[in-house]
C-alpha cells in the first residue's frame, strides 16, 4: 500500500489511533528481528539506524494526537526496510495489518516497585501474545503482602509503567478486591510472572466464578537475572547503611 493510499485509509479510518499504533508495531517488531541477526555492512546498519529514529519520532507524534505527521515518520522506516530486505540485505517478515488490529488483549498484574530485567522480560513476552494492560498492587495491597510501605507510591509506578514501549496501558489495582480489574477489562489472556503467588488454576478457577470462562491464563516459567525488587531494597538499605557510617566517621574526624 503507497503512501499517499495509507493517507486516505487513515482519513476515513475510525479509530485513526489504532491503525498508526498497528503500523508502528510492524516496523517496531521488523526492527527487532534485523537486530538480532549477525554484523552487518556499515551502510546498512545506517540505514537501520535511521529507520529506528523515524519510529521513535512516530511514537512521539502518536503521543501528540497527531496521526498524519506519525504516519509518515512510520512510512518512511518502513520504506527504508522495505528497501534493505528487497535488496536481500537484511531477512524479515512483515505481519499482516489485520492481524495486527485484532491483537489479542494481555493482562499483566504486579507491584512492579523497581523495574528489572525480569520485569522486562515478562512485558515484552506478554507484547509477543497482544496488547499490554498492566493492573499495578495499590499501596495497601503492598503493604499487606510484603509487611513494609513501597518506596514509590502505586500512582508513580503506575505512570513509569505507562512509559515503558511494551505496555499500551497501566491502571490501578482494586484495594479490596483483586479480580475486580480484571472483571472490568475482560482480557483474553492472562500472563502470570514466575513468582507471582496464584496458581494458572486457581486463577482461571477463581475467574470461573465470576463469570469469565474463556480467559487463557499463562505462567512465565522462564527468569532473567537474579533481580528482584526485594534485593534492590536490601541493595539500597545496605548503601544507605555504609553513607551513614561514613558521615559518623567523617564527622568524628573532623573533631
Amino acid at each position: 500500500m503507497s503512501w499517499n493510499t495509507r493517507l486516505v485509509a487513515l482519513a476515513s479510518e475510525a479509530s485513526p489511533l489504532e491503525r498508526v499504533k498497528a503500523y508502528i508495531l510492524n516496523v517496531e517488531q521488523a526492527l527487532n528481528a534485523v537486530s538480532a541477526q549477525p554484523v552487518r555492512d556499515e551502510k546498512v546498519d545506517k540505514l537501520v539506524l535511521l529507520a529506528k529514529s523515524y519510529l521513535s519520532d512516530a511514537k512521539y507524534y502518536l503521543e501528540q494526537n497527531d496521526f498524519f505527521t506519525a504516519l509518515s515518520c512510520i512510512a518512511y522506516a518502513e520504506g527504508l526496510l522495505d528497501a534493505i530486505k528487497y535488496l536481500g540485505l537484511l531477512s524479515f517478515e512483515w505481519r499482516a495489518l489485520s492481524e495486527l488490529l485484532k491483537r489479542r488483549r494481555v493482562l499483566v498484574a504486579g507491584s512492579f516497585e523497581f523495574l528489572h530485567p525480569g520485569h522486562l522480560f515478562l512485558l515484552r513476552k506478554a507484547w509477543e501474545l497482544g496488547s499490554v494492560t498492566v493492573v499495578v498492587s495499590r499501596d495497601k495491597n503492598f503493604r499487606k503482602f510484603k509487611n513494609r510501605t513501597p518506596l514509590l507510591p502505586d500512582t508513580v509506578r503506575r505512570e513509569i509503567l505507562e512509559s515503558v514501549k511494551y505496555v499500551d496501558k497501566a491502571v490501578l489495582g482494586d484495594e479490596e478486591d483483586f479480580l475486580k480489574p480484571i472483571v472490568e477489562l475482560k482480557p483474553e489472556i492472562i500472563l502470570l510472572g514466575p513468582d507471582q503467588w496464584i496458581t494458572p488454576e486457581e486463577l482461571k478457577e477463581r475467574l470461573r466464578e465470576r463469570g469469565l470462562s474463556d480467559v487463557v491464563v499463562l505462567k512465565l516459567e522462564e527468569r532473567v537475572g537474579e533481580w528482584s525488587s526485594t534485593r534492590i531494597v536490601e541493595v539500597l538499605k545496605k548503601i544507605a547503611c555504609n553513607y551513614s557510617q561514613d558521615v559518623q566517621e567523617d564527622s568524628f574526624k573532623s573533631h
